[in-house]
């Protein structure tokens, strides 16, 4: 059983190492790559004002976040949740540099990146030269996200578990479990054995049944071709 999950944040700007900090978390399970239905979201107190640039990203305002917990308090449940899964996330390098630098102020050991797959690095991968960006992923395998009109973070993790089974191959990749190509191209062979052909003339047996029965006949059309 191959667990996942699926993570994103909002944040109060770009940067942990200037002092940005995490307003927001969100996770999805994945159990062989489905959505369990399990998820983890948090609204946090970065304990620092959100610049007017973040706010008109994800829309959380310092009164918004004023009576919420700080990281320090959802940490063991954030923690609790992904426990040893999988991380696939969107631009792992930030997600994973703002949540090492929250552990870090609590004395707490970093993810390894090595944890994480990092779907923009996959997405160039499988699609190189287009917009790897969440919504041109989600318009690429036609994804609703029309209610993303900010950022959010359960949301967007939503949106990109559906976008990571479509780089994974979406409904098609079971096509491939059972069978590969050459061999269900050789199931389908019909083997064939050659057979002699068939002797079509008649026997003196059929032919003379065959004259009995047109005697029987009024001016059968037989006869009448044979005298033209």
């Amino acid at each position: 059983m191959a667990r996942e999950i699926v993570l994103d944040t909002e944040t109060t700007g770009l940067n942990p190492l200037t002092g940005d900090r995490v307003v927001e978390i969100g996770c999805v399970e994945l159990i062989n790559h489905l959505p369990t239905g399990s998820h983890f979201h948090k609204y946090i107190n970065p304990e620092c004002p959100v610049p007017a640039e973040a706010f008109a990203v994800h829309g959380l305002s310092d009164d918004f976040l004023r009576d919420k917990p700080v990281f320090a308090e959802i940490a063991g449940d954030f923690l609790d949740f992904v426990a040893d899964g999988t991380l696939v996330i969107h631009n792992a390098s930030f997600d994973l540099g703002f949540l090492n630098a929250e552990l870090a102020r609590l004395g707490l050991p970093a993810i390894p990146m090595a944890r994480a797959i990092d779907t923009v690095k996959l997405a160039r991968q499988k699609i190189p030269g287009a917009q790897v960006n969440l919504d041109a992923l989600c318009r690429r395998f036609g994804i609703d996200n029309s209610n993303r009109t900010l950022h959010g973070a359960l949301l967007d993790s939503q949106l990109l578990a559906e976008v990571y089974l479509e780089l994974l191959g979406g409904r098609q990749r079971g096509l491939s479990l059972s069978a590969s190509e050459a061999e269900r191209r050789a199931a389908a062979r019909i083997q064939r054995v050659a057979r002699p052909p068939r002797p079509h003339a008649a026997s003196p047996e059929e032919l003379a049944a065959h004259e009995e029965l047109l005697k029987k006949l009024k001016n059968p059309l037989w006869l009448a071709s044979e005298a033209t």
